[in-house]
């Protein structure tokens, strides 16, 4: 699956055009984005596609050097299944 990047925005469309999988994150301030939304449609679930959203949001503020504020419960049960990512957790 390709993801499209935009800023704050990482999605997946199917073949006809339609959103099938996004995770959004706002920027809050200077160093933290709140990752506020993560969708996957139904013909996906099951398959890792939320979690390799969220690793996407991850990737982006290692390299910018920005904090995450996971605000959508998927996100807050990834970082704490995810330990090994929890100082890009802002408090």
């Amino acid at each position: 699956m390709e993801f499209i990047r935009q800023e704050n925005r990482i999605y997946a469309e199917n073949d006809a055009g339609k959103v099938i999988a996004e995770v959004t994150f706002p920027q809050e301030n200077n160093s933290t984005v709140c990752l506020d939304h993560t969708f996957v449609d139904n013909s996906l679930r099951g398959q890792g596609v939320a979690g390799k959203l969220v690793k996407e949001v991850v990737d982006y503020a290692q390299k910018n050097g920005k904090k995450i504020r996971p605000q959508c419960s998927y996100a807050a049960d990834w970082f704490n299944k995810h330990s090994e990512y929890a100082d890009l957790v802002a408090h």
